[in-house]
C-alpha cells in the first residue's frame, strides 16, 4: 500500500471551498486524506473508476481519461488534453480514495488525488510534479 502524505491545511481548504474542482496536468499533490490509515491492510475499492470520463479542473483544463481498474484497485490507462496525450504511470483506488499520476507527452507529470463524494463524483487536488506549487482542484464529469 502506498504511503499517504498529510495534506497542507491551505490545500484542504481550497478543495473544500471550491467544492472539488481542480487543476490541469497536475502532479505531486498530497492526498486529500489528512493521514494514512492506521493499518497496513488496503481497503477494498468502494467503486470502479473504469471507463472514459472527463475531469474539470479549476485552472480551466479539461482532460479526458480512459481508465482500467483491476480487482485490487490498481489503475492503468491513457489520457488526452487537446493534442497532448498521457499515460498512467501509477494509480489506485483504496476504499473511496483515488490517486493516479499521468505522464504527459509534453514532458509534464501530474498527480491527481481525491475521493468519492456523497454525490458519487470524484473530486480532489491535482499537482504538477515538476512545479509542486502549481495545483488545481478537480471533479469528474460522471458519477461512480
Amino acid at each position: 500500500m502506498k504511503a499517504r502524505l498529510a495534506v497542507p491545511a491551505v490545500t484542504a481548504a481550497l478543495a473544500i471551498s471550491l467544492g472539488g474542482l481542480a487543476l490541469a496536468p497536475a502532479a505531486l499533490a498530497s492526498p486529500v486524506h489528512a493521514q494514512a490509515p492506521a493499518s497496513s491492510v488496503k481497503d477494498a475499492p468502494a467503486f470502479d473508476a473504469s471507463g472514459t470520463w472527463g475531469i474539470t479542473q479549476s485552472n480551466g483544463h479539461r482532460p479526458t481519461v480512459h481508465v482500467s481498474q483491476d480487482a485490487q484497485g490498481k489503475l492503468s490507462g491513457t489520457a488526452s488534453f487537446g493534442n497532448i496525450t498521457g499515460t498512467f504511470e501509477q494509480g489506485f483506488v483504496d476504499g473511496t480514495y483515488i490517486e493516479f499520476v499521468i505522464s504527459w507527452s509534453n514532458g509534464s507529470k501530474g498527480r491527481y488525488i481525491g475521493s468519492l463524494d456523497g454525490d458519487r463524483r470524484l473530486s480532489g487536488v491535482s499537482t504538477d510534479l515538476a512545479n509542486p506549487e502549481s495545483q488545481a482542484t478537480w471533479v469528474s464529469n460522471r458519477t461512480f
